[in-house]
């Protein structure tokens, strides 16, 4: 697994690399820049992004001594992209992909492994305009052997990373995508997470309201009380929808909720 990943990238030789914060694209920059010490790292910073990625990338850039450029990508000034359509994160790859291309002349990567291409990612559609390179794909590394991959590389804890992709994500398809939602969002997961440890959280705005959704488990032992009181509190961040547990279903702000 390792040695086709290496293999891979000696041939791309000096790459630029966008890193979202999160295991894949960290695992990846940690892989290149030791394959070829010519890697440069580009992080955008928006609503979407919670501070806390960025904080990992800037921490992980300072630990290996990347080049990292953290920039805005323009994607909140792009209509199409706020209007949050079912191919809402074309929009955003294309402002993220055409932006780094106008930052550098190296070919670009992405940290997409095999899992994602088993699931509707229209972003992968931007990755081909600009002709990003996925060396996982190409080294048949699914998102277990990432994980694997990031604790032989010594990343330690992040190699347990739970996945969490952009905060856009959490709002149904159709809702226009707002900055003060996402923050919302964001700080009721930070609640979610502090008070129950879940294995996995999202906090979705619907028409139909705000729906916490929690793995099984978490929401198995949920005791009644303690739901009243997560109630209370995200009612007291300022969300003013009905609020609502509901199981974890991957993908599902695409669904859209009847008005």
């Amino acid at each position: 697994m390792q040695r086709a990943l290496d293999d891979i990238l000696a041939g791309l030789g000096p790459i630029a690399i966008a890193v979202s914060g999160g295991i894949d694209s960290l695992t990846l920059a940690t892989a290149a820049h030791r394959v070829t010490g010519g890697v440069t790292i580009h992080h955008a910073v928006s609503p979407a992004v919670p501070a806390e990625a960025t904080m990992r990338t800037r921490g992980e850039a300072a630990r290996q001594g990347w080049a990292l450029d953290i920039f805005d990508a323009g994607e909140f000034g792009d209509p199409a992209y706020r209007q949050n359509p079912v191919n809402r994160c074309f929009f955003c790859k294309t402002n993220l992909y055409g932006a780094i291309a106008a930052r550098t002349t190296l070919t670009i990567a992405s940290g997409t492994n095999t899992d994602d291409l088993g699931e509707y990612r229209p972003g992968l559609d931007a990755a081909a305009n600009h002709a990003v390179r996925h060396p996982f794909v190409e080294a048949g590394i699914g998102k277990a052997g990432v994980r694997r991959l990031a604790a032989q590389l010594g990343l330690g804890a992040l190699a347990e990373l739970p996945s969490s992709p952009c905060l856009s994500s959490r709002i149904e398809t159709g809702i226009p995508i707002e900055a003060g939602s996402l923050a919302m969002v964001h700080r009721a997961e930070t609640l979610v997470a502090s008070a129950l440890k879940p294995n996995i959280v999202r906090c979705r705005v619907r028409r139909t309201g705000f729906v916490i959704e929690l793995d099984e488990t978490t929401l198995g032992r949920l005791s009644p009380a303690d739901a009243e009181k997560l109630v209370a509190d995200i009612a007291g961040l300022g969300v003013s929808r009905r609020i609502a547990f509901a199981p974890y279903r991957t993908g599902s702000a695409f669904l859209q909720s009847a008005p």
